[in-house]
C-alpha cells in the first residue's frame, strides 16, 4: 500500500515525549551516541512502515509565554523537572495502535523517567465545517 492510500485510512497522532530535563546528563559520550543511534533506527522503522509524518527533538531551552493581550508573562520554559524533549507526528489505525508504536520509543529503554503522551490530532471543527490546514 503506498503512503497516500495508507494516510487516507490511518488517523494522525502526536506522541509528545517527556522526560526529566537532565535524564541523560550522566551518559557517557558512547551511551549518548547509542541512544541517538537507537532513535535513528526507531525513526527509520516508522518511515519504512509508513507511520511517520515527522519527528524532531527539542532543544532544552526556551521561554513559556502566558497571560492575555496587554498582560503577557514570560517565564522559564519549565518550572518542573519534567520537560517535553521531542515529538513524533505519526499515522496509526487507532489510539491502541498509536500506543503500541509509542511503546517502541527508545526513550523508555534509557531512562525510567520517560513518559509519552499519545494524543489524537483533531483534523476538523465539525461545528463550523473548518478543516485545519496541513503543512
Amino acid at each position: 500500500m503506498d503512503f497516500f492510500k495508507k494516510s487516507q485510512t490511518m488517523k494522525e497522532f502526536m506522541l509528545l515525549i517527556r522526560n526529566e530535563g537532565d535524564s541523560k546528563a550522566v551518559f557517557s559520550p558512547e551511551q549518548q551516541d547509542q541512544f541517538v543511534t537507537d532513535c535513528k533506527i526507531y525513526i527509520e522503522g516508522l518511515q519504512k512502515n509508513g507511520n511517520l509524518i515527522s519527528a524532531q527533538p527539542l532543544v532544552r531551552e526556551g521561554k513559556m509565554l502566558s497571560g492575555t493581550p496587554g498582560a503577557w508573562q514570560l517565564g522559564p520554559y519549565s518550572e518542573t523537572t519534567e520537560v517535553q524533549v521531542g515529538y513524533y507526528h505519526i499515522l496509526a489505525k487507532d489510539l491502541d495502535d498509536a500506543i503500541e508504536i509509542a511503546k517502541g520509543n527508545p526513550e523508555f529503554a534509557y531512562t525510567p523517567t520517560a513518559r509519552i503522551e499519545v494524543r489524537p490530532i483533531k483534523m476538523k471543527e465539525e461545528s463550523i465545517a473548518y478543516t485545519y490546514p496541513k503543512g
